[in-house]
């Protein structure tokens, strides 16, 4: 079964074209297409790879044996609404950070030190089951193979309001404006807004889209911007922060097109 979805209205930038994307609604995906989650850090090019998302079916939260599980298709508002109902502990940064389980899991999102990874213990996807000694992760990574379908963690109570607020004011000083998140991991010991800030790219337009005047590292649509306006800045801020800092800016958006995937273009990928 596919789904007609217009990217310029479902994913978080407000870019991308009408597509036909595959429905899954089991454990068996098709091979060689991409999962798009809720489309919250992703640009879709004009040339992207096919397209899958999870159904409904992979939405749901349940408590099993002292765990908490749930489907990778969870939005991380329900999470957070269900832990604040149950009094449940460790989720309260989900209440601010956008996305489905799935792709949480997958970059180990996160604000500071709250990352998704902290109380993780096993992981279901269409190659098995993992534990988490066994998959290696980082800052905004993880090295997961196979499409997510469920995640567990460990159960804790005591829902913490004094972090929702803690974390609403982490997110103060980010855009309300279209974008796909942060565009740049932080390099270690740096900013990529400060970076992006000290080559003189903070707030310059190309076409309808800019790195945001309130954040830096955040690349904006102000209305009517394209994949290769946004390109062209991703680029043009890797170049600079380069030729200035020697420092390479490691996307944290996943860019889908067939040009800008599997190392096939010079820039956007980590050198």
């Amino acid at each position: 079964m596919t789904k007609s979805i217009n990217f310029s209205k479902f994913s978080s930038i407000k870019i991308g074209a009408t597509l036909d994307v595959y429905v899954l609604d089991n454990s068996t995906p098709p091979k060689n297409h991409y999962l798009i989650g809720s489309c919250n850090n992703i640009l879709i090019g004009t040339n992207p790879p096919p397209l899958m998302i999870l159904s409904k079916e992979f939405s749901y939260i349940k408590i099993e044996e002292n765990q908490l599980i749930i489907g990778a298709a969870t939005p991380s508002g329900k999470i957070a609404s269900f832990c604040k109902k149950h009094n449940i502990a460790n989720f309260e940064f989900l209440s601010h950070l956008p996305g489905t389980l799935g792709g949480l899991v997958k970059m180990n999102a996160g604000l500071k030190e709250y990352e998704i990874f902290n109380f993780l213990t096993s992981i279901k996807t269409s190659n098995g089951i993992k534990q988490k000694k066994d998959i290696k992760f980082g800052y905004r990574f993880s090295d997961i193979d196979g499409t997510i379908l469920e995640a567990s963690f460990k159960l804790e109570y005591g829902f913490d309001e004094t972090k929702v607020e803690m974390f609403k004011k982490m997110r103060s000083n980010q855009p309300s404006t279209p974008s796909a998140g942060s565009c740049f991991k932080n390099p270690k010991g740096d900013y990529a807004g400060r970076l992006i800030e000290a080559v003189g790219l903070k707030d310059v337009l190309q076409g309808d889209m800019c790195f945001s005047k309130k954040h830096a590292n955040f690349l904006v649509n102000n209305g009517h911007g394209t994949f290769d306006d946004a390109i062209f800045l991703i680029k043009e801020a890797q170049k600079r922060v380069y030729a200035e800092f020697n420092i390479w800016l490691e996307c944290e958006i996943i860019i889908l097109d067939e040009r800008y995937m599997d190392d096939k273009s010079p820039f956007l990928k980590s050198q």
